[in-house]
């Protein structure tokens, strides 16, 4: 996916979502988890790869139980800002509701032996739609395979 689609859901007029723009942290890759009240009570799971936030939603939420299990919907890219995204999203608006940051940290690839690699491993696991992550958040840390 990419931007185009983030840009066709939003009116920038009204709501004060970041403009699409292709972006990148840096040294690390960063994840960010949104708790989202819109239509339903959800968290939106955003790993930085290409300048963008690859974005699923996650209807029941993040777990601290590594044996749980969680849905995870692919949708569209976000653009690298919307990690710091907290407010409301207008009645009248593509996702309308109350939005703040649950958790943020960096996240890599737990094979990998450096950051070359570790990019490697990751966009080929996306391809592939099985990640293997390594987070490093204030609530999320450990191994997700």
């Amino acid at each position: 996916m990419s931007l185009s689609e983030y840009k066709k859901k939003r009116n920038f007029k009204s709501t004060k979502e970041p403009v699409a723009e292709i972006k990148k942290s840096g040294k690390e890759l960063i994840f960010v988890v949104q708790k989202h009240h819109a239509r339903n009570l959800h968290y939106d799971f955003r790993l930085e790869l290409d300048g963008v936030l690859k974005s699923w939603a996650v209807p029941k939420g993040p777990s601290l139980n590594p044996d749980d299990n969680r849905l995870a919907i692919l949708v569209e890219d976000h653009p690298f800002s919307y990690k710091d995204f907290e407010g409301e999203i207008p009645k009248g608006n593509y996702g309308a509701g109350h939005v703040i940051v649950w958790d943020a940290g960096t996240y890599t690839s737990p094979e990998a032996e450096n950051a070359d690699e570790a990019y490697k491993n990751l966009k080929a696991g996306f391809a592939k739609g099985h990640l293997a992550l390594q987070l490093d958040g204030v609530k999320l840390k450990g191994r997700l395979i």
